[in-house]
């Protein structure tokens, strides 16, 4: 390790400290979600169209515990090791991952508007056409940048890439704006109007059968301060902030598959049972199902 220099800013606790928060919520975040895609894959009563949602999200936060996982071992290393090519890679893979997490998060909250609000059923049909076209999208403009709309450049720590927002050029300002629009601004609005709804439906019911605020309130708890710190570079030099703090934002966004495995499987009581069914045998209780959705 002593044959590599430290980034600026950085101590060797810090790139031990950063590493090791990378390391432990890229592997946490990544068996929840595991546990999460082999119970819908082994376990039958799991598989409906609403699950499939829930079922793509968590392969989407695995992808983003991988990208961490990768950040983690490059700041063992204090370098990173998979040349320029592997950083834009690297970036390219990460964006895909949150632009498909966050889509779902929107298409789930869709979903359960519709089932317990409207009891329109979700068909096969809508949920895999859906599920293709946020991948598709996805993928898109995650490469973007790679033909030239952004750059994908290193963290302040030189150890993760991501989409360089130090350069605050026109190029970057557009592209980024538009994310915002897209990828938050959008999916935020979905996900407020549908739980209000929800949130308005379980009041007339008098039966509140799980937290409305919750899953919204996590996704802005993780990504909002990082978002807002890219928004600032949009107009601003970014770099009046330290190193240590823009690298500590990404690793905060970087928890939220975790959030969104306890919340949207753990949390939920009919797929927790296929989970303790998949480990146990037992069945799962028929009463719950659909229903606690």
């Amino acid at each position: 390790m002593a044959a590599y220099p430290l980034p600026e800013g950085f101590t060797e606790f810090d790139m031990f400290t950063f590493g090791s928060a990378l390391l432990i919520g890229g592997l946490l975040g990544f068996a929840l979600n595991a546990i999460t895609v082999v119970s819908f894959l082994r376990v039958k009563e799991l598989r409906t169209p609403s699950n499939f949602f829930v079922f793509n999200l968590a392969l989407a936060d695995i992808c983003l515990n991988v990208n961490g996982v990768t950040a983690a071992y490059a700041s063992f290393l204090r370098r990173w090791p998979f040349g320029q090519d592997g950083c834009a890679y690297h970036g390219f893979q990460g964006l895909i991952s949150v632009l498909a997490s966050i889509s779902f998060m929107a298409a789930i909250a869709w979903d359960r508007y519709h089932l317990h609000c409207t009891r329109q059923k979700l068909f096969w049909s809508t949920t895999i056409t859906m599920s293709c076209i946020i991948w598709g999208l996805s993928i898109f403009w995650a490469a973007v940048p790679l033909m030239g709309w952004g750059v994908y450049d290193f963290e302040p720590m030189g150890t993760c890439c991501t989409l360089d927002y130090t350069r605050g050029d026109r190029d970057y300002i557009s592209y980024m704006l538009t994310l915002v629009l897209l990828y938050l601004l959008f999916p935020a609005m979905t996900m407020v109007s549908c739980y209000s709804a929800i949130n308005k439906h379980f009041k007339k019911i008098h039966h509140q059968k799980f937290n409305t605020s919750l899953p919204l309130r996590v996704m802005l708890m993780c990504w909002g301060p990082y978002v807002l710190m890219c928004i600032y570079a949009c107009f601003e030099n970014v770099k009046v902030f330290s190193p240590k703090l823009r690298m500590l934002l990404p690793v905060i966004a970087k928890t939220n598959p975790i959030f969104n495995a306890l919340i949207y499987s753990f949390g939920n009581e009919y797929y927790r049972g296929g989970m303790w069914h998949l480990i146990t045998g037992q069945e799962i209780p028929e009463p719950a199902a659909v229903k606690s959705k």
